[in-house]
């Protein structure tokens, strides 16, 4: 799953105790392990190689350029969603030509952006709506350039661990219905008057069917319809020579929450080989499988408060809400745990009560380990929702302890803020027995650096 293990009671980020990292940084700290990254970009280059994909990594679940840098030297390219993340692929050394441009609300400063990459046009733009094809092919015939575009198709498949991360629904913003893809097919047939038509071609379909997806069955339901909605494509006169399956696959936020991705391929391949073998482009585009469990979060205990009145014990951190949205966002559970705990208290899973070696059935169906107390693990933001684990059964824990939160490395820094004017929190990427800072800490200067008189 990841390469953050306990040693001796005292969690190491492959060689490196996590205690000597914030000593040197300080906390809040996200914390990535090259050692993760490399092994699931390359367990999903492994389970798909039959249908030789192109895997873009979804840059908005952790748009650090150190990492993206990484991922492109493993062969990856980037999937992007704003000029901003386009800005990072490319620093990162990104050909444009493995960069798909996806996202609703693309500006047209976005699209002169992406068509203005040399030694050409991003590879693909994954188009929303019948506007934005106008805006794409405006853009393009001023540039005197073609854009390659895939229709994003809603197939109508509830998919996703949450309401807010199921994107392939009819309530969804994204997407087109297939009856707009057949719609906006016919207007930009290659025979099409308009004279800026000719200056896109819908050369694919691509599809994302939401996010934490643990099983291959919406996969299964969605796939079919998008390749007989290429058929009929071609039938106007497309050559569709890309299918873009998106991402969604989930991550192990709790120990076996996620399949391993050769689960995916086994249902998958057998769908597409046989275009494939006959030359279809495959383009998959993960994020959150190959980043969450790649990263930790570093925090340090501010204050232990006890109420008396309600029993309820509160361990207040220097992250929050802030540092990690997305227990506040999404409900969203993160197992926690000290950095250093004694070896009877070292899990062996990850998860709401969590199995230790000790561990027996019947203590697992009747009280959680003696050791361990129910507390809340809050954050320091004005907000009641700045809650990072609630009634969270855990060892015993002093002020200035320092604690873990797992399976942070997807959409975590990607969504901090400067809330409450909270400075934006260091990122470390360790690799082996060496750690190096890929995002110095904030500092207060900096939060006024765009406000200077």
């Amino acid at each position: 799953m990841d390469h953050f293990t306990y040693r001796h009671g005292t969690l190491h980020a492959e060689g490196v105790p996590l205690a000597d990292i914030a000593a040197a940084v300080g906390t809040p700290t996200y914390v990535y392990s090259t050692a993760t990254l490399t092994r699931h970009a390359t367990l999903l280059q492994d389970a798909f190689a039959p249908l030789r994909p192109l895997i873009c990594f979804a840059v908005k679940s952790c748009p650090n350029i150190h990492i993206l840098r990484h991922l492109v030297s493993l062969g990856l390219g980037m999937d992007v969603v704003s000029a901003g993340e386009l800005t990072r692929a490319l620093a990162a050394g990104c050909e444009p030509a493995n960069i798909v441009f996806a996202g609703v609300g693309k500006a047209r400063a976005e699209i002169d952006l992406a068509l203005s990459t040399r030694p050409a046009p991003v590879g693909q733009f994954n188009v929303e709506s019948a506007q934005e094809l106008e805006a794409i092919a405006a853009s393009a015939s001023a540039l005197g350039v073609t854009a390659r575009v895939a229709l994003r198709v809603n197939p109508m498949v509830a998919a996703g661990g949450h309401v807010h991360i199921q994107t392939a629904t009819p309530t969804s913003k994204f997407g087109l219905s297939i009856d707009q893809a057949r719609a906006l097919a016919r207007a930009y047939s290659p025979n099409h008057a308009d004279h800026t038509a000719g200056h896109v071609r819908i050369a694919g379909l691509h599809m994302h069917l939401g996010s934490s997806i643990v099983t291959p069955q919406p996969y299964l339901l969605a796939i079919p319809r998008l390749l007989a909605l290429a058929d009929e494509l071609a039938d106007m006169g497309h050559t569709i020579d890309t299918l873009d399956l998106g991402g969604g696959f989930g991550a192990d936020y709790n120990t076996g929450d996620a399949p391993a991705p050769t689960a995916f391929a086994h249902a998958i391949i057998p769908l597409l080989q046989a275009r494939v073998n006959a030359g279809l482009k495959v383009v998959i585009e993960p994020g959150r499988f190959i980043a969450a469990n790649a990263g930790i979060l570093l925090t340090r205990v501010l204050y232990v408060k006890h109420d008396q009145g309600t029993g309820r014990t509160f361990i207040v951190c220097d992250a929050g809400m802030n540092t990690l949205l997305r227990p506040a966002l999404y409900d969203a559970f993160h197992f926690l745990w000290p950095a250093r705990v004694p070896p009877e208290l070292v899990p062996l899973t990850r998860g709401h009560t969590p199995t230790f070696a000790s561990t027996t059935a019947q203590s697992l169906a009747h009280a959680p380990h003696p050791q361990l107390t129910t507390v809340d693990v809050v954050g320091p933001i004005c907000e009641s929702a700045d809650v990072l684990a609630k009634a969270r059964p855990l060892p015993p824990i002093a002020q200035g302890d320092l604690l873990s939160l797992f399976a942070a490395g997807a959409y975590g820094m990607s969504m901090a803020s400067r809330y409450n004017s909270h400075p934006l929190p260091a990122e470390v990427l360790v690799n082996d027995r060496a750690f190096t800072t890929i995002r110095r800490r904030e500092t207060l200067d900096d939060l006024l650096a765009h406000e200077r008189d």
